[in-house]
């Protein structure tokens, strides 16, 4: 039979698993202390202010990307007010200019149509003198066609010519008329 070592055997034949016995719980705990100890100062005294130092990093960057991002904001906000206010300047400008260029060319409008209406009326009274003139001058001619025509026709009726002034009377009579 193979020699049996205590240490290892348990009393069913089998053997221990070594963290559990109870032999090597001192030396198990001493080592466990030591390495948490050991782990503890490392991780506080290196690894813990580096990922600190990294985090506050990050931190002063954010807040000055954002104080950046608000700056720009505040500067595109003032940049738009301008804008606005500029466009609605240009648009009371040209509100204006297009109000003046309107009344301007009415009241050149109405000044024109008063001359042409002046004109038009000066030649109206000239054309009635013209047509009056005329109307004058064709009843004259009327006159002593209608004293010719009397005349004709009642020589021609009666046989006898009818002396000049009894039928220019009588055609002036019936003109008036």
């Amino acid at each position: 039979m193979a020699a049996k070592n205590e240490h290892t055997e348990v009393p069913g034949g089998g053997h221990k698993f070594p963290p559990l016995q109870i032999e090597t719980y001192a030396s198990q705990l001493l080592w466990l202390a030591l390495t948490f100890v050991a782990l503890y100062l490392l991780m506080s005294r290196v690894a813990l202010p580096r990922i600190g130092s990294i985090i506050e990093d990050r931190r002063q960057r954010i807040a000055s990307d954002f104080a950046e991002a608000e700056r720009l904001k505040a500067e595109s906000d003032a940049a738009s007010v301008a804008y606005e206010k500029s466009l609605a300047d240009a648009r009371g400008r040209a509100q204006a200019l297009a109000n003046e260029t309107r009344e301007r060319e009415a009241k050149a409008a109405e000044s024109a149509r008063k001359a042409l209406d002046a004109k038009l009326n000066t030649q109206i009274g000239e054309a009635e003198k013209t047509i009056g003139a005329r109307r004058s001058a064709a009843m004259t001619n009327v006159q002593g066609i209608a004293v010719d025509a009397a005349a004709a026709i009642v020589e021609r009726l009666t046989g006898l010519a009818p002396a000049g002034r009894e039928v220019e009377a009588a055609v002036v009579d019936v003109l008036k008329r």
